[in-house]
């Protein structure tokens, strides 16, 4: 017979094993019990029900489960304490089960450079509760129950306005969609694209390697595009038989070269003639430090230009929100698929984000925090300089990180790697970013990409410290 308890903590208890070895009530109910912390579905400290509630959920008599308890109890499986009631204990008579086998553990990390990612310990707890206060106390019923695929239009209201006022993105809350980050935004357009017709998707030759996986995961043939100075050489667009282009023109990913004007308008013009579509992944748009804001590709033509954008690298990955500015005749097909997805990304969350927008503490955070990367990523170059002055860092204009191209002659990136674990860095190098089907050309030096924005503060120097030690003198 099997069961739910519904007073004192649900518990889930088999008795039939016991049952059809021949065993009494009690001894199946404690045989049951056993298996259960003998396999650490029960684990030590957890309360178990009370024998009223137990019996009656079992339709048993509460003298069995009390007796059961008991002599459990007096083996070292359970354990009473006054007031707590009835407990697994720490360590019974035999009680203590193997632990599960698990994958080798890989080797301790003490600092992490790995790119893609912010210093989460500079999340705005403060700003970000206060607006999700003023959100909340002002929000309608309708916010706690299913909504618009596309998202709270508080939050696509506000941000309609930023987009325009930063990025020069051309939209309106109709066309905004929100989703839950650029990993999921990405995999709605390619299937909404799919549809279409769409088989096949260039893309940068050194990008985000989950991009890659989520082109393939779509049943789409990825087209490498390659990257020069200049950025993505997007003429050779009109012969790679692509009906969509992923690219990072502002900051690309993860060289850092912002593409070139001339480059931009060519994209746009293959896209308008080819009936394409551009997907500009505007990953790390608010953090430029040496230069003029490069605006948003979406404005030179919205109809033929995705254009996505995330909370993960301005606040934390883990609000796990991002947006897309969609052509209008790509707004229902994609809303489709995010409601056949999840339906809906958090309302409260998008709540908060509105408010902290509106509010201007969005912009505040921002801007302080662009001036807290910069000042590292100016100790990044300084310490290199001094320590490994052969090791040339590029991509540093934008963004939370650089790519160390280090000298001829230097160990390879698989020892490079091995060295890093061994100084408990976490990084990764460029070849980690390489888009399948992308020319590997043999004689080029190795290249680490580091995530300089990624560290607490008080972990950045010994991080940096580690990382002369691997590179460096």
């Amino acid at each position: 017979m099997e069961s739910w308890a519904t007073s004192g903590g649900d518990l889930h208890l088999d008795l039939s094993a016991g049952r059809a070895r021949g065993l009494g009530l009690r001894a199946s109910l404690e045989d049951a019990i056993r298996s259960a912390v003998r396999e650490s579905r029960l684990a030590a400290g957890t309360r178990l029900p009370s024998s009223r509630a137990l019996a009656a959920d079992l339709g048993i008599a509460r003298n069995t489960v009390a007796e059961a308890y008991a002599q459990l109890s007096a083996e070292g499986w359970l354990a009473s304490r006054q007031g707590s009631g009835t407990v697994v204990a720490e360590r019974g008579s035999g009680a203590a089960a193997a632990p599960l086998p698990g994958p080798p553990r890989p080797p301790a990390v003490r600092y992490d450079l790995m790119p893609g990612r912010p210093d989460v310990s500079r999340f705005p707890r403060a700003a970000w509760l206060a607006a999700a206060r003023r959100a909340l106390a002002v929000a309608p019923h309708e916010v706690f129950s299913y909504g618009d695929p596309r998202g709270r239009i508080e939050l696509r209201r506000a941000l309609a306005g930023y987009l325009a006022r930063v990025r020069g993105v051309r939209t309106d809350p109709e066309r905004l969609l929100v989703c839950s980050g650029y990993t999921q935004g990405l995999a709605l357009v390619c299937a909404a694209l799919r549809e279409r017709g769409l088989r096949t998707v260039a893309v940068e030759e050194y990008g985000l390697p989950s991009q890659h996986a989520v082109i393939a995961a779509a049943g789409l043939a990825a087209v490498p595009l390659p990257l020069d100075e200049g950025g993505a050489r997007v003429g050779e667009l009109p012969g790679s038989g692509a009906g969509l282009a992923v690219l990072t023109p502002a900051h690309q990913f993860p060289t850092g070269v912002p593409l070139r004007a001339a480059r931009r308008a060519a994209a746009v013009d293959w896209a308008r003639e080819s009936g394409a579509v551009l997907l500009e992944d505007d990953y790390d748009g608010e953090f430029r430090y040496d230069r003029q804001p490069v605006g948003a590709v979406q404005a030179l033509d919205p109809e033929r230009v995705v254009y996505a954008g995330t909370a993960s690298k301005s606040l934390a990955p883990g609000l796990r929100l991002a947006w897309l500015a969609l052509p209008s005749w790509l707004v229902e097909p994609v809303m489709r698929h995010k409601e056949l997805a999840d339906g809906q990304s958090g309302a409260l969350d998008q709540l908060a984000l509105a408010e902290l927008i509106v509010s201007g503490d969005y912009d505040r955070h921002v801007r302080r925090s662009r001036l807290q990367y910069r000042r590292r990523r100016d100790r990044l170059v300084s310490v290199l300089a001094d320590r490994a002055p052969e090791v040339r860092v590029t991509g540093i204009a934008a963004g939370l990180h650089a790519v160390l191209r280090l000298p001829a002659g230097s160990p390879g990136e698989p020892e490079l790697l091995r060295g890093a674990g061994r100084l408990g860095l976490s990084l990764n190098g460029l070849s980690w970013c390489r888009a399948p089907g992308a020319v590997v050309d043999p004689g080029a030096p190795p290249a680490l990409v580091i995530g300089y924005g990624t560290p607490p503060e008080h972990a950045f120097p010994g991080a940096l410290e580690a990382l002369c030690a691997l590179v460096g003198r």
